[in-house]
């Protein structure tokens, strides 16, 4: 029984200096990917004025959906299946509030997408 024991721990010894190298590049080459990204992002911004205005309005419009979304939520008690209070679902905390203005934040953009699809199927029925 301690073979077998012994044989499982070496190969999960074997995997792990074989997968562990792998996973650290491919986190750092994803870290690399976001900040390449961000920083043209941020280079075509500045270099196009008009785009810079474009993005900072489209950002204080998904500001004030989220300001929106924070004052819909409540921040009541959560229970668990068990009928305990969750740990940082107590009532009043600032998790519960957050996570709320997440679930409707999610509702609001939601419907205004389900909105534009559909004034757009609309605009496609009346063309053809």
């Amino acid at each position: 029984m301690e073979d077998s024991q012994e044989i499982v721990d070496n190969v999960d010894d074997l995997q792990n200096t074989v997968v562990s190298p792998l996973i650290s590049f491919s986190f750092w080459l994803f870290i690399i990917a976001v900040i390449v990204t961000i920083a043209l992002s941020f280079w075509s911004m500045v270099r196009n004025p008009e785009n810079l205005k474009k993005t900072f309005g489209g950002i204080a419009v998904l500001a004030v959906l989220l300001v929106i979304a924070y004052f819909l939520s409540d921040s009541n008690v959560v229970y668990n299946t068990a009928g305990g209070i969750e740990r940082g679902g107590e009532e009043g905390s600032a998790i519960n509030r957050w996570v709320g203005a997440g679930i409707w934040y999610s509702l609001i953009l939601g419907g205004i997408a389900g909105i534009f699809f559909i004034v757009d199927l609309l605009k496609g029925l009346v063309k053809s």
